[in-house]
């Protein structure tokens, strides 16, 4: 068996009864993803998946970063560099490559994905190995090739309700359009990802500003044209479907500056001349100007922070950015939001959700803001912390301060499709285990916990995220 019927429930029995009663009730809910980072392309164009390789290790760094700090070379994984070099190409070589190493992903939540995804989508028994490569390749590469394992199909296997990607506001969203023209009925919306535009760090943000300016016909040479830039982008999206915005900071500073300082700031970025004080502090006054832009048109506001980005200089050099190099840092929240909160905070259209990479702080700092101020909202999972224990530490530090209702569901935040399911069955079951030990300990009644764990599965990402 390579998945077992009780796997992340708890070892006391009466607990394990009563979360196999609660996962019965919600195992088979339908799947809300309101935010990641899958490819609108493969649903737009609707075509096979080249091979294992290509769906499986190239695109998802947490297999190919595990790989990585074991003396893989990246180039050994088929991953392409930015000078065009090459890299493996075949990608038979590339999965056995991956298959020699799978003991690395020993209880990861990766292996716990993996193995879902080969025991329930192909039928596989036996654990993934050296020896068994070919076969394995071989038999999901035949899979890849039948109408069944098409996007749209799987969309509809997984019972995907609505998905989010991520998109700049420099993409056309041609995509989303071709979806849209084929009368398609798979719900698959944008989600507004800011970064290269209100960051002055970002790679070519000059030049992003240039082409901003041109896609909307404003003046983003100025600080007015540059906001009006943004709203006529986040308008454009809505009529995608988008719901939200999305921002990955590194920090969660905000500001509230006079319109004349602000005015000052943006000419310093945008002309070149900011030092990393103005950029930290662009970034910081750009929040706040998103969320009052979101009080207008009513879009979810999403919030990162704390991860030092593309941390490997040779690796970003070589490959640029998402090369699995991301690391969390400290992260204050009570004194760096405070100005935004001040404007926006008791606002009752306005919901801002919070992740972070910093667990120190959930009952330190997130569970009193959110258990607080009506706008906040904590996202219970984001990398790092989506492995069982880190969600159950999420509640355990969360629930007695800001309880259930404080937070959002879950959120995949996933570049591998086929993940998608998985990952909400580890979410789904790692929940009922929790409410299941409050119920064995009488400090919930069963009845709750049944409408909880409806609740964490579907109701709240749903309403959350106006899906």
């Amino acid at each position: 068996m390579l998945i077992h019927p009780d796997r992340l429930f708890p070892v006391e029995p009466a607990a394990r009864e009563v979360a196999r009663r609660l996962y019965a009730q919600v195992s088979d809910l339908p799947i809300v993803s309101p935010h990641g980072h899958t490819d609108p392309r493969w649903f737009a164009e609707n075509k096979p998946f080249p091979d294992p390789a290509t769906l499986f290790v190239i695109p998802d760094h947490y297999i190919f970063r595990m790989l990585y700090s074991q003396g893989v070379r990246l180039e050994d994984l088929g991953i392409p560099a930015k000078d065009g070099s090459p890299g493996e190409r075949d990608p038979r070589a590339i999965w056995r490559r991956f298959a020699s190493h799978y003991h690395l992903f020993r209880g990861t939540p990766t292996r716990l994905w993996l193995d879902h995804t080969f025991s329930t989508l192909f039928g596989f028994t036996e654990r993934l190995s050296a020896e068994n490569a070919d076969t394995y390749y071989d038999r999901i590469d035949a899979a890849l090739r039948t109408p069944e394992f098409r996007p749209r199909a799987l969309f509809e296997r997984f019972r995907i309700e609505a998905i989010a990607t991520t998109e700049s506001p420099l993409d056309p969203l041609k995509h989303h359009e071709t979806i849209r023209q084929s009368g398609w009925t798979g719900r698959v919306v944008t989600a507004y990802r800011p970064d290269p535009v209100v960051d002055p760090e970002f790679e070519g943000f000059r030049q992003n500003l240039v082409r901003f300016g041109e896609i909307t016909g404003c003046d983003t040479s100025t600080w007015s044209g540059y906001l009006d830039a943004h709203r006529t982008r986040r308008a454009f999206f809505r009529g995608y479907g988008a719901t939200s915005t999305d921002h990955g900071h590194p920090t969660a500073r905000t500001a509230d500056l006079a319109q004349a300082d602000a005015e000052a700031l943006f000419r310093r970025v945008s002309t070149g001349e900011a030092t990393p004080e103005d950029a930290e502090l662009f970034r910081a006054q750009m929040l706040t100007e998103m969320a009052a832009m979101s009080v207008e048109d009513g879009m979810v506001m999403q919030l990162h922070p704390g991860s030092f980005r593309n941390h490997n200089d040779a690796l970003y050099r070589r490959f640029g950015r998402d090369m699995g190099a991301d690391i969390p840092l400290a992260t204050d929240y009570v004194r760096a939001l405070k100005p935004l909160l001040d404007r926006f905070g008791n606002e009752p259209n306005f919901t801002f959700i919070l992740f972070t990479l910093d667990e120190t702080s959930y009952s330190r700092e997130l569970a009193p803001l959110a258990g607080h101020y009506p706008a906040l909202k904590l996202g219970p999972a984001w990398w790092f912390f989506d492995a069982p224990e880190g969600m159950r530490r999420f509640r355990e530090l969360t629930t007695e301060t800001a309880g259930f209702y404080n937070t959002v569901g879950f959120n995949d935040d996933t570049r591998a499709y086929l993940s998608i399911p998985a990952r909400h069955d580890v979410a789904r079951r790692v929940d009922c285990a929790y409410l299941a030990n409050l119920v064995t300990t009488h400090r919930l009644d069963e009845d709750e916990a049944h409408e909880v764990a409806y609740d964490l599965a579907y109701r709240l990402a749903k309403e959350a995220y106006k899906l």
